[in-house]
């Protein structure tokens, strides 16, 4: 793994075999949706994402970062995909976990994944888990699933 800087302070990291080849130009930060940063050059509609450079991207697909981190530029951590399969392993998050929400003066909590309705639960981690169990089915290894934490 080596570590290319870019501008503002930030830095990506990327494996050891892409190192030569991508050091040769001069990367920057770039601000994408929701404050995400990326490894970029050039300007306006001439700006090359650096993760796009390493998986060689079609024009029609996206890159997918597995872990969330869009510094992360690491073979390993990156997949090309269709916009819904990025979209499947976006986080966002509704009390806590992703699929989640709380039903306010009806309580309890409602899990529902792709427009499709899971279920009423008692609490957050029981609609999460459901949550989790749909996303497996429905979006695989793209799956971006809620960490629970075990209560004793």
């Amino acid at each position: 793994m080596q570590t290319i800087w870019l501008t503002q302070g930030y830095f990506t990291l990327v494996d050891d075999d892409d190192y030569t080849f991508l050091s040769q130009f001069n990367w920057h930060t770039l601000q994408g949706k929701h404050g995400k940063k990326y490894a970029g050059k050039g300007r306006g509609g001439n700006c090359l994402k650096m993760h796009r450079v390493i998986m060689n991207t079609p024009d029609d697909m996206q890159v997918d970062h597995k872990d969330g981190d869009t510094l992360n530029n690491q073979k390993y951590n990156l997949r090309n995909c269709t916009n819904a399969q990025n979209t499947q392993n976006s986080i966002k998050h509704k009390v806590g976990y992703k699929g989640v929400r709380y039903l306010g003066y009806k309580g309890g909590y409602m899990a529902r994944i792709k427009q499709i309705y899971l279920g009423c639960f008692e609490t957050p981690e029981e609609a999460a888990i459901a949550y989790n169990n749909a996303a497996i089915k429905y979006f695989g290894e793209f799956a971006n699933l809620n960490k629970i934490e075990e209560t004793v």
